[in-house]
């Protein structure tokens, strides 16, 4: 019998990574996928009248063991593939959207959901049974329950072909960045480069049975040369590497991909009575229409460009005196960034590296929790892993309840993509009086231990912590009926405010002194430093606004128009950068061949939500910074009406009842440095 067909009978239910072949997983998927079927015709042949318990409940309930095999494989399939597995992936992936659309278009099973939602007034549900009611019945509708019968075969047939599409998207740029190399063999080569990252890049040679250095397209190699390496020719070798990845007109090419995938989600859009991807995606936003989020963009562009024209000038003069170069270049950036950075505040990460032992600030992240949320973490040994290089956590409360297992991965390596995100095994959701608690992931790509250091990270590195540690706790404090409401089912628009709002604690005294010790001495990190990373962190912000505004435009560009007539994805890139571009443009350096957010992630018309949720979190850290920052009455509030309500509510109202009023910019703007 295969293991992934019944209900796990491990630990807590942990996924049992150990007991699992890959081979098991497609003959799992087809089987649970058929028993899914059989819970989906009980639904429908029910003799009984539509009621909301046994239809939309029922729906809501059903193929349960079907989303979590899925979930384990997809989630290995990004944080430990093989070959085997992404074949799978694009075997299995058609499958699931061929039967995704075998409920939503199934007519008979919408007559019961429809019956449901126009009774709605009358039932007198509660406020998180009206939001599940209103999301199963816009679940058909916004996806063409409401067709006539030869679009709904249209629909399947774009559905099929963007799962595959996306797919492949994701396979190409993991396999562009595990393709390139660069072997340094002389040590002069790697002047201004710290040890650490030497170190790093010698292990990674050696591991290879190279001879020399090797520095690769992985954010820890690529990131401290393209910040410290003196060799200006070198840098721009390998940012021209990272640049045109998955943009070289060959197999692994993106082009035609982001064409395809940009014109079937607008077909799509078209088919189902929206104007554009932008405006279907939008209806179920925060922000509801694509002018909303070009205004937004384009209102924060006015203040931040200003402020980004000034320091990108001051960045190329302070270039030119120190170097003499003519122009600055997109290689020059992080390098003289860096440079600048120190002169102004004495500060660089190497500094501050010594401080930040990756032990060290996950037990931060934990003691920020504790005293936040109380919650306590103890690391276990008892449950199965997918590598051994995953750390797992118990999480319990005051009380001792059991709250949530949390899977920590932070190392990069070879079938693991790049980035940092935070994911789920299991949702978190209360069946027959049993609240189910969830089990939650955090994977992140950051510097190896070597022989000699042990993972020290990079301050922006720490942040990425805090900032997927928001997340995970945005899942583990869940404490929802319904899984498809629960932790960071929400608007995603809203799913950045816990992640952002974690981030702010780096930045505080008394939370950098629980933790941020000096690996060898013990030493904690000095007030000093402490000022330092404050009255850095307005460094370059305009810049920084403007780059984010910048990808917030490239990606309404693709969705919020009609992009059949576009050809060439450089040309139109190009356009759309054209009110944000700062440095000279590379020819063979293209964005949206690797823009995965949005052509692979879930993110298209959606990445303005950065932004919009830096507004969200610098206004509720502003709360938090008036009351004190381990206030446990705000944070009660924060977790009681934010954290654990999940998607249950409209966002908005959630924001305004943690808050006392609707948030305003003007906290971000401050903090940014940007207004007074």
């Amino acid at each position: 019998m295969n293991t992934l067909t019944t209900n796990f009978s491990t630990k807590y239910t942990s996924a049992p990574f150990v007991q699992i072949e890959n081979s098991d997983f497609k003959p799992a998927i087809m089987q649970l996928i058929e028993e899914t079927k059989e819970e989906i015709n009980a639904i429908v042949n029910n003799p009984e009248a539509p009621t909301f318990k046994n239809t939309i409940e029922a729906l809501e309930f059903s193929g349960q063991q079907l989303n979590r095999v899925t979930s384990i494989f997809f989630n290995l399939n990004s944080a430990e593939t093989n070959d085997e597995i992404q074949k799978i992936a694009q075997e299995v992936s058609p499958l699931l959207s061929e039967f995704g659309n075998d409920i939503t278009l199934n007519e008979d099973l919408f007559k019961r959901v429809k019956v449901v939602y126009n009774q709605m007034k009358d039932l007198n549900l509660s406020v998180e049974q009206t939001t599940l009611l209103d999301k199963k019945y816009k679940g058909f509708s916004r996806n063409g329950a409401n067709l006539k019968a030869d679009a709904k075969v249209k629909l399947r047939e774009i559905d099929k072909k963007l799962a595959k599409l996306k797919l492949t998207f994701g396979e190409n740029i993991l396999a562009e960045t595990n393709k390139y190399e660069l072997l340094i063999t002389s040590e002069e080569a790697l002047s201004g480069l710290p040890e650490g990252a030497k170190e790093a890049a010698k292990q990674l040679a050696e591991s290879k049975n190279k001879d020399g250095w090797l520095i690769t397209l992985d954010y820890p190699s690529y990131i401290p040369f393209m910040t410290y390496a003196d060799n200006r020719e070198l840098r721009e070798e390998l940012s021209k590497a990272f640049g045109s990845k998955a943009f070289k007109g060959d197999a692994l090419d993106n082009q035609q991909n982001v064409l395809d995938i940009a014109k079937l989600s607008y077909d799509r859009a078209q088919l189902l009575g929206y104007k554009t991807h932008a405006h279907f995606v939008l209806e179920e936003r925060m922000a509801e229409t694509p002018e909303k989020v070009e205004t937004f963009l384009n209102e924060l562009l006015e203040k931040a460009k200003p402020a980004a024209e000034n320091e990108f000038e001051t960045l190329e003069n302070f270039a030119k005196a120190l170097d003499g170069i003519k122009a600055l270049q997109k290689w020059d950036s992080a390098y003289y960034s860096e440079k600048l950075k120190q002169k102004l505040f004495s500060l660089d990460d190497e500094q501050l590296k010594p401080y930040f032992k990756l032990e060290n600030v996950i037990a931060g992240a934990f003691m920020v929790a504790e005293k936040l949320f109380n919650l306590h973490f103890e690391e276990i040994h008892d449950i199965d892993k997918y590598h051994e290089e995953v750390l797992t956590y118990k999480v319990t409360n005051d009380k001792g309840d059991f709250i949530s297992l949390f899977y920590a991965d932070f190392f990069p390596r070879k079938g693991k993509r790049n980035g940092a995100w935070m994911t789920s095994y299991k949702s978190q959701y209360i069946q027959n009086n049993e609240n189910e608690r969830p089990h939650v992931s955090i994977v992140c790509n950051f510097t190896k231990p070597t022989k000699t250091k042990p993972s020290l990270l990079t301050f922006n590195e720490v942040t990425t912590l805090f900032h997927e540690f928001g997340h995970a706790l945005h899942g583990m404090l869940a404490n929802t009926t319904y899984p498809s409401l629960s932790g960071t089912s929400v608007y995603w628009d809203f799913v950045e405010l816990p992640s952002q709002v974690m981030e702010n604690w780096c930045y505080e005294k008394e939370a950098l002194e629980l933790f941020a010790t000096h690996y060898e001495t013990g030493a904690v990190i000095p007030m000093e430093l402490i000022d330092k990373i404050k009255a850095s962190a307005t460094f370059q912000q305009g810049m920084q606004t403007l780059r984010q505004i910048s990808f917030g435009l490239l990606d309404m560009a693709w969705y919020g128009t009609n992009p059949t007539s576009i050809t060439d994805v450089k040309a139109y890139e190009s356009n759309a950068f054209s009110d944000t571009d700062l440095y000279p443009d590379i020819p063979t350096s293209c964005m949206s061949t690797t823009f995965a957010h949005i052509f692979q992630g879930g993110y298209s018309s959606g990445y303005y939500s950065y932004k919009w949720a830096e507004v969200l979190d610098a206004d509720a850290f502003d709360y938090f910074k008036q009351e004190g920052i381990f206030n446990k009455d705000v944070a009660t509030k924060f977790k009681d009406h934010v954290l654990s309500q999940g998607g249950t509510e409209n966002p908005v109202i959630l924001y305004e009842r943690f808050r006392g009023q609707a948030a305003k910019p003007e906290a971000l703007l401050r903090r940014a440095g940007l207004i007074k």
